[in-house]
């Protein structure tokens, strides 16, 4: 049933769209003809012969060329003053339609359309009607007639049974004759009373189908008894708000209880078979017992052999981690070592001129100088607040990270790096030019990790550019898309391209013997490979070397997580 519902949907459907297309080809001619300069001059001169004359032959040409039944004009009044058919036996000129719904709404200004059989052509058809306006008021009707016989023919004979009901539950229109002017609903007296009033089916006789209906909430079953016997039909129908009809669809089901009667047997037949299997299946379930066991045992020990070696390799990878940690640990102390002297020069410094700055202030308070003995030690903790910031830049570089990724703001990275390798940058007597605005995107990274790679990389590149006549470095930043580029060039003698590619690998150096460990740049591609960046070198435009860091921006990072 529930097949055989989607088959006769689609039907349903093709019939209603076929009938609804055959309508609508025609609803806005009547108000076009209507506008035309002959049908206004007659609706405002309607005895004149000559209009009258012109207006039939119009007509008549019109209907010939859109192959509607009929055309015709009616005065206020109702009464017929020119007809396509004007020629012909059944003219509908003279005739009054007063009693038409479609006339009095038109009449009142409004575009209508009605259904019924013709009381002088006997034809069944779909009426449009349009009111003429002329000179500020409404002066006729013009009314279409549809011819829907052909529709109907071409629903006889084939699988499904087509009939169209108005309102009333009167059928209307069938591929079977002898249900036409039937009704699905009881005759009551409003019913006869609301046909009759508009003499939709003129004289014809109404009678009620003898038809019971039944329904399961899916599907419903209509029951058509005759006299030859009972036909019971699976019932579909649709509503056609424009028209005012319900297009209903039956399928015989016989050929449905068929069906189902020989997939019972089908059923029936298919549980002997299965016994039948089921009785070798218990015998072979014995033989494959035993194998299913064997089989057991070896995935047994499979398992057990796959969770020592998971054991295994997961002591190896603790191990290799806490190396790797080991190593970035090691290397920023290599870089911290490599430092000392400078970073020794940069203490002696302050520590000599606070002595001085001390003992002159000793000298002014015994002369009564306390002011300027202020100023001294005013200088003095400056001093002091000056070496405190060194150290705790190189505390913090020389702690183990425990950072997770977050938003950092390369500003503050760079801003803190420049603390610890400013000592390093005036015993290479090396100039930075760093261009980097404070308003750049937040990157993804951890700040400690991220400020290990730029002391690597610009303690490398003051490597690279001392002793030599041009000794600048570049550190510039920028947004490109949604990431942010950190580039460091130096003037130095570049990187070969020969080892361009195993410059980022562990222990390789280029530097002498006990001046690296080779391990500088290993960690830091390392940590820009755990933020998802990128971390490469090539050459500089007019000689030199050029890093370049590609970091994520953090709200574009945070929006893909999204």
């Amino acid at each position: 049933m529930a097949e055989a519902s989607l088959q006769a949907g689609s039907a349903l459907r093709l019939a209603t769209a076929a009938l609804s297309g055959h309508l609508s080809r025609f609803e806005p001619l009547p108000a076009l003809i209507a506008d035309h300069d002959d049908m206004k001059a007659l609706a405002l001169s309607p005895n004149d012969p000559n209009l009258r004359a012109e207006a039939n032959l119009y007509l008549k040409t019109i209907n010939a060329l859109l192959k509607s039944s009929d055309i015709y004009v009616m005065t206020m009044d109702g009464n017929t003053i020119a007809a396509s058919n004007f020629d012909q036996p059944t003219s509908f000129v003279g005739e009054n339609f007063s009693y038409r719904p479609y006339f009095q709404e038109a009449a009142e200004g409004r575009q209508s359309r009605f259904y019924a059989l013709g009381t002088t052509s006997a034809k069944r058809g779909y009426y449009f009607a349009s009111p003429i306006e002329a000179a500020g008021a409404v002066r006729g009707v013009i009314v279409f007639k549809v011819d829907i016989e052909g529709i109907e023919s071409s629903w006889q004979g084939g699988q499904y049974k087509i009939l169209v009901t108005d309102p009333e539950g009167i059928v209307f229109m069938s591929g079977n004759p002898a249900w036409l002017y039937t009704s699905l609903l009881p005759l009551t007296t409003d019913r006869r009373e609301r046909t009759s009033g508009s003499r939709r089916y003129s004289d014809a006789d109404l009678r009620e189908l003898p038809v019971t209906s039944t329904s399961d909430g899916q599907t419903t079953l209509l029951t058509v008894r005759s006299k030859t016997g009972a036909q019971e039909y699976l019932s579909l129908d649709h509503f056609m708000a424009d028209a005012g009809w319900t297009v209903t669809v039956l399928l015989e089901t016989g050929s449905l209880h068929a069906q189902a009667r020989t997939a019972l047997v089908a059923i029936l037949l298919f549980l002997c078979l299965s016994t039948l299997g089921l009785s070798v299946v218990v015998q072979r379930r014995a033989r494959l017992r035993e194998r299913m066991l064997m089989q057991i045992e070896a995935q047994s020990e499979l398992e057990r052999r796959v969770e020592e070696r998971t054991s295994d390799l997961a002591r190896v990878n603790s191990q290799l981690r806490q190396t790797q940690a080991d190593l970035v640990q090691a290397g920023k102390l290599a870089v911290l070592g490599q430092m000392s002297a400078a970073l020794s020069h940069e203490f002696n410094q302050p520590l000599a001129a606070a002595k001085a700055y001390a003992d002159s202030a000793t000298l002014l308070i015994e002369r009564d100088r306390t002011r300027e003995a202020q100023d001294n030690l005013t200088r003095i903790s400056k001093l002091i607040d000056r070496m405190a910031s060194i150290s705790r830049h190189l505390r913090n570089f020389a702690r183990k990270p425990n950072e997770k990724l977050s938003a950092v703001s390369l500003a503050d990275v760079v801003e803190d790096t420049l603390e610890i390798i400013a000592s390093r940058l005036s015993s290479a007597q090396a100039e930075l030019q760093v261009d980097v605005d404070p308003a750049l995107p937040k990157v993804l990274g951890g700040s400690v990790r991220l400020q290990q790679v730029l002391v690597n990389i610009l303690t490398n590149a003051c490597d690279a550019v001392e002793g030599l006549p041009d000794r600048h470095i570049d550190l510039r930043a920028f947004t490109q898309g949604k990431s942010v580029v950190l580039e460091i060039e130096d003037r130095g003698p570049g990187v070969p391209a020969a080892i361009t590619e195993r410059i980022f690998d562990p222990f390789f150096s280029t530097k002498g013997v006990g001046k690296g460990l080779g391990l500088g740049l290993s960690i830091s591609y390392n940590i820009i490979k755990d933020f998802g960046g990128t971390l490469s070198v090539g050459p500089r435009e007019g000689g030199g070397a050029l890093f370049r860091i590609e970091l994520a921006a953090a709200e574009a990072s945070r929006e893909a997580a999204e």
